[in-house]
């Protein structure tokens, strides 16, 4: 009987000690700690259209060609048009409506931002994030270039590079299908008399004898 009572007894103490226990805070397990702001810093590297992200720097149209024909012809070809099946960089006017649309700088892109994230991110293949600040401008310049949007004496810098304007820029709008197309899709779905007639039976697979005989068959409604 003394170790009934002594098992109920833990058993109480458990349940009342049960409520506190779930109600207390989480505590941090104490694994590895907050990242410091410069740590943030060599992984945050995207750039908006607005600038935010750009990286302190600059580079001639002129040097961008020099990187461009030492590190990106060979897959893109010396002017931008592409080697083999590499994508093409320059040019591309009117051909978005195709079935096979070239889309650059100059054709398609709205903002200088996208290329110049992406050379710094990716660029050149095989050897990506290898580019200096001043390099990856020089490389966006001669791309903008390539596509008759800047002369040659041009420099992109941090300072200006928010000024240069693409010409496809206002094709692109606001995703708008929250307002545009949600109380499209959430209408109650027709369940009942949703069709005005009787569904019309247009064909039988009778040659793979898989249609079951209209007379013996389930009726169609």
């Amino acid at each position: 009987m003394s170790r009934s009572r002594n098992i109920l007894a833990g058993l109480c103490v458990l349940a009342l000690t049960l409520p506190a226990l779930a109600q207390a805070p989480a505590k941090k397990q104490g694994i590895g700690r907050e990242a410091l702001p410069q740590e943030v810093l060599a992984w945050d590297t995207d750039v908006r259209p607005d600038g935010l992200g750009l990286p302190p720097g600059k580079g001639s149209m002129k040097d961008g060609e020099k990187i461009f024909q030492a590190q990106c012809a060979a897959c893109h070809g010396e002017f931008g048009e592409g080697a083999g099946r590499y994508p093409v960089l320059a040019g591309g006017h009117g051909t978005l409506k195709g079935d096979n649309p070239d889309k650059t700088i100059g054709s398609f892109w709205p903002f200088a931002s996208t290329a110049f994230d992406y050379i710094r991110r990716a660029m050149p293949f095989g050897n990506a994030q290898s580019l200096s600040a001043d390099e990856t401008y020089a490389l966006t310049a001669y791309l903008l270039h390539l596509n008759d949007l800047v002369k040659e004496d041009f420099v992109l810098s941090k300072e200006n590079f928010t000024s240069v304007k693409l010409p496809n820029v206002g094709a692109f709008m606001d995703d708008d299908r929250e307002t545009s197309e949600k109380a499209f899709w959430k209408k109650t779905p027709c369940m009942t008399n949703c069709k005005p007639e009787a569904p019309k039976i247009l064909g039988r697979a009778r040659a793979v004898d898989v249609t079951p005989d209209s007379k013996t068959g389930p009726k169609v409604e």
